[in-house]
């Protein structure tokens, strides 16, 4: 074996935008990821307690938007404020420990927002190709019972690439250059045989990333066979909006996840990969609670009322 630094890493240190920024930008770009999470936190806070207390957002639809919600906190959570403290600091040390939970919990939530969307559209299915059986299909048992699937598979599939990484020895350094711990640069920095992890990540995206999305494809087309046999444009443009809010979702979700895992990234410069991964772990988030908002009625008869309610309480 040839002679190298075969002490094992204990701790990490990743670079967040440490490279592209001078103190004064640092200072720029706290504040504003420092807001967007603030508002991502209560935007996704709200959506919540709306689902919650509002009678006119007692149904499936939004039981599992709540989910998403719920998920869309976990993920900001567990990377903005480690990306915060690495912007205005200049770095982040983690543990290898923290670095692997890091890892587990930003991949788990990741699966399960696949699943819930997944989830969401044949919740969308079934209230528009299949209304008279939908009451009795999506009962209180059954949103219960199907809500918690994505989660299990999220976190349960998760762990057999987090094993394998978990095994990776890390000889010739430490650094990562990236706002948090993400597969790639664990991979690149290992000194260690990769190949059993990348081949179960491989794997794995058939399960994880390919069926939920061509589930979700298969379902908009009937959806959409279905309204388009609708005689009505005025009935056609009241069924399609109530799903419009899920397919921008998708959209937005499917996008990046796509453009970041899936695209080859070879010609990816590190600033343009970190700029990918923003819009996954930042913008996505935030940007979930304001699409339902904006062109969701429901939720805008819900915000209504509270405002009355706080306006005539005042």
């Amino acid at each position: 074996m040839s002679p190298r630094n075969q002490s094992r890493v204990t701790e990490f240190i990743l670079l967040g935008f440490g490279t592209y920024r001078s103190y004064g930008v640092s200072i720029v770009l706290f504040i504003i990821f420092l807001n967007i999470f603030v508002f991502t936190i209560a935007g996704n806070v709200l959506i919540i307690l709306l689902v919650l207390c509002s009678n006119h957002l007692q149904s499936p639809m939004y039981f599992f938007l709540s989910h998403l919600s719920f998920a869309d906190i976990l993920l900001s959570t567990n990377t903005v404020p480690n990306m915060l403290g690495a912007i205005l600091l200049g770095r982040k040390i983690m543990t290898s420990l923290g670095c692997l939970t890091q890892f587990y919990f930003f991949s788990g939530t990741t699966i399960t927002e696949c699943f819930l969307l997944s989830l969401m559209s044949y919740d969308r299915y079934l209230a528009i190709c299949n209304p008279l059986r939908y009451t009795s299909i999506m009962d209180s048992n059954s949103q219960v019972y199907l809500s918690t699937i994505p989660w299990l598979l999220g976190f349960m599939l998760n762990l057999t690439s987090v094993i394998p990484i978990s095994n990776f020895q890390f000889c010739d350094g430490n650094i990562i250059d990236h706002f948090y711990c993400d597969v790639s640069p664990l991979q690149k920095l290992s000194c260690s045989d990769t190949y059993l992890a990348e081949f179960i990540i491989f794997v794995l995206s058939i399960p994880i990333f390919i069926c939920p999305c061509g589930f979700i494809i298969v379902t908009y087309v009937f959806i959409f066979i279905t309204i388009l046999r609708i005689p009505s444009t005025t009935g056609r443009q009241k069924t399609f909006s109530t799903c419009s809010s899920h397919l921008l979702v998708v959209g937005t979700f499917y996008g990046t996840l796509i453009t970041k895992y899936m695209i080859p990234s070879t010609g990816h410069s590190l600033l343009v990969n970190k700029i990918i991964s923003l819009l996954h772990t930042v913008f996505t988030p935030l940007l979930n609670p304001i699409i339902y908002s904006l062109r969701n009625q429901d939720i805008k008869v819900a915000l209504k009322k509270i405002f009355v309610g706080l306006k005539c309480n005042a």
